[in-house]
C-alpha cells in the first residue's frame, strides 16, 4: 500500500490554562533513521488535562502535549530496518538517545540527553514543549516506536505508554504470584494497575468510592470494596484473614489514600507502591522508626524504560489485559477543546482524540 506524503500537519497546542489552539506546521524531511506516522488517535492523559485545568503550571507554555498515541507507518528513512514496514500500526515510547551510559544499561528514563530531545521538558524546533501527540501526522526516530497488533482498536494501542508505566511499577514492586495486592483507586490507571498485577499472578482487591468505577472493576472480575460505605482498612483486614495486604498500590494522589495504604499493608515486610502524583502535594504520615521496625518498603514509580514498553506491548497485543472498557469517549481533532473539557470531568476514564474520524 502506498500513502500520500503530506507537507504539513495540524496539531493541538495549549497556550494557557483552558485555551487550546490548532496550528498548521510544515513537516520536515524524514531523516534516514526516522518514520513518518499518520497518527490515528491520542488519548488525553491526566498530565494533559491537569495542565488545561491550570493545576500544572510548572510544565510551561506553549505545550504541545499528547503521548498516549498510535498510528500507521506511511514512510520511513533509508536506515530504518525491516522490523517496521509501511502500513504497520505502532505505539509511541519515550524519547531517548540510545548511546549514553544510562540508555546502554536499560535505564532510558535517566537518558542524559533526554531534555534535548522531544519531551515535556524541552522545546521543539517549532518552539513548543511536549511530545506533539495531538497531531494528525508526525515524524519519530524508529527507535521510539513499537509495533502493535493490527487487530487492536487504535485507541487501545494508544494505551501502550500508560500500561508501560504500570509495568515499570510492578517490576519495582517485585510482585509475586499468589500475593494479595490492594489497588487504591479504580480509575483508568488504577484498573490498569489491577489488571497488570493480576497478569503477574497476584490476587487483587480494588478500593473505589465511585459506583460506576466499582461496576467496571467488578465486570473485570476483581473483588471490590467501597471505602465510603465502611472502613476500608477493616474491609481489607477481613478479606485477608486479619493479615493485611502484601502490597498496596496507591493510584490516588491524596494524603487520605497514603494513610489508608500504611494501615492496610501487613505489619511486617509490607510493600507500598506510590504510583500517583498529587497536586497539591499529599502528606506521608510515617516516621523512620516505624519503617525500621516494620521493615516496610515505600517504593516510588514514574515513567518507563524500553523493556517496560515491550512488556506492555505484549500484554496489549496478546490481549492479556483489556483496556477497551477504559475508553469513555472520542472526539475529532477539531473539537479538541471539548475533548479536554470532557476528559477533566471527575470520574471519567480515558477520552481520546480520533485524529482522522468524527469521534464516533
Amino acid at each position: 500500500m502506498t500513502y500520500k506524503i503530506p507537507e504539513t500537519c495540524r496539531m493541538g497546542v495549549l497556550t494557557k490554562a483552558h485555551t487550546l489552539e490548532l496550528v498548521t506546521l510544515p513537516l520536515p524531511e524524514i531523516g534516514e533513521d526516522e518514520v513518518l506516522i499518520k497518527h490515528e488517535t491520542c488519548n488525553i492523559c491526566t498530565t494533559d488535562y491537569g495542565q488545561w485545568l491550570g493545576k500544572r503550571e510548572h510544565q510551561g507554555y506553549p505545550m504541545a502535549g499528547g503521548h498516549e498515541g498510535s498510528g500507521i507507518v506511511i514512510a520511513k528513512g533509508a536506515k530504518v530496518g525491516d522490523e517496521l514496514q509501511i502500513g504497520d500500526r505502532v505505539g509511541l515510547t519515550y524519547a531517548y538517545c540510545g548511546v549514553c551510559k544510562a540508555c546502554r544499561l536499560g535505564e532510558q528514563i535517566a537518558c542524559v540527553d533526554r531534555d534535548k530531545l522531544l519531551s515535556y521538558t524541552a522545546k521543539s524546533p517549532f518552539g513548543y514543549y511536549g511530545t506533539h501527540g495531538f497531531s494528525d501526522y508526525f515524524i519519530r526516530p524508529a527507535r521510539y516506536l513499537i509495533k502493535m497488533n493490527p487487530d487492536l482498536d487504535p485507541t487501545e494501542a494508544g494505551f501502550l505508554e500508560p500500561v508501560a508505566t504500570v509495568v515499570n511499577g510492578i517490576h519495582k514492586l517485585r510482585l509475586k504470584p499468589m500475593e494479595l495486592a490492594v489497588v487504591i483507586g479504580g480509575g483508568t490507571m488504577g484498573l490498569i494497575n489491577a489488571q497488570v498485577a493480576r497478569a503477574f499472578g497476584a490476587r487483587v482487591i480494588v478500593s473505589e468510592p465511585m459506583a460506576h468505577k466499582r461496576k467496571c472493576a467488578e465486570e473485570m472480575g476483581f473483588t471490590v470494596i467501597d471505602p465510603s460505605a465502611a472502613d476500608p482498612v477493616a474491609q481489607i483486614k477481613t478479606l485477608s484473614d486479619g493479615k493485611g495486604a502484601d502490597t498496596v498500590i496507591v493510584v490516588v494522589g491524596t494524603t487520605e489514600a497514603n494513610d489508608q495504604a500504611l494501615q492496610m499493608v501487613k505489619h511486617l515486610d509490607g510493600r507500598i507502591l506510590l504510583f500517583a502524583a498529587g497536586f497539591p502535594v499529599p502528606e506521608l504520615n510515617i516516621d523512620s522508626n516505624e519503617m525500621h521496625y516494620r521493615k516496610l518498603e515505600l517504593i516510588g514509580a514514574f515513567e518507563a524504560n524500553q523493556k517496560d514498553f515491550y512488556d506492555a506491548a505484549t500484554l496489549l497485543n496478546n490481549r492479556q489485559i483489556d483496556v477497551k472498557p477504559l475508553i469513555s469517549g472520542k472526539f475529532p481533532l477539531d473539537e479538541i477543546e471539548q475533548a479536554f473539557a470532557d476528559a477533566s470531568v471527575p470520574g471519567k476514564f480515558r477520552v481520546a482524540l480520533d485524529l482522522w474520524g468524527d469521534g464516533e
